[in-house]
């Protein structure tokens, strides 16, 4: 059973970074297509950033303007999301979710089968 885990999120000021990590127990990361969204309680799911299983393709929505790059380590058996010059609108509960099946990339939730629990990102001055 593939086991999917966030970690790195926490409290920085407008204009800081955090390197949020993604691990997968079970299985190698490299036969997952990789995808990062995010919540907030008064926003549906919201697509941040995805990769493929080859890390040749990656994707991130129109709005991202370089701010997030996603990168794997098929080492460490992790994917990383750098999230830089941050604003109090990332403030959010990010989300690793792995999918076998995604041919390439995606910013479609229902692309993957294996969700993390969160982590929680605060931006605040």
């Amino acid at each position: 059973q593939v086991r999917v885990t966030e970690s790195g999120g926490g409290v920085v000021q407008p204009g800081g970074s955090l390197r949020l990590s993604c691990a997968i127990s079970g299985r190698a990361i490299i036969d997952y297509a990789i995808g990062w969204f995010r919540q907030t309680s008064e926003k549906e799911r919201e697509f941040v950033a995805s990769i493929s299983k080859t890390t040749v393709n990656t994707q991130y929505p129109g709005g991202a303007g370089g701010r997030y790059y996603i990168f794997r380590d098929n080492v460490e058996n992790k994917v990383f999301l750098q999230l830089s010059n941050l604003k109090l609108e990332d403030t959010a509960v990010y989300y690793c979710a792995a999918g076998r099946r995604v041919p390439g990339t995606s910013g479609r939730s229902s692309s993957y089968d294996n969700w993390g629990q969160g982590t929680q990102v605060t931006v605040s001055s």
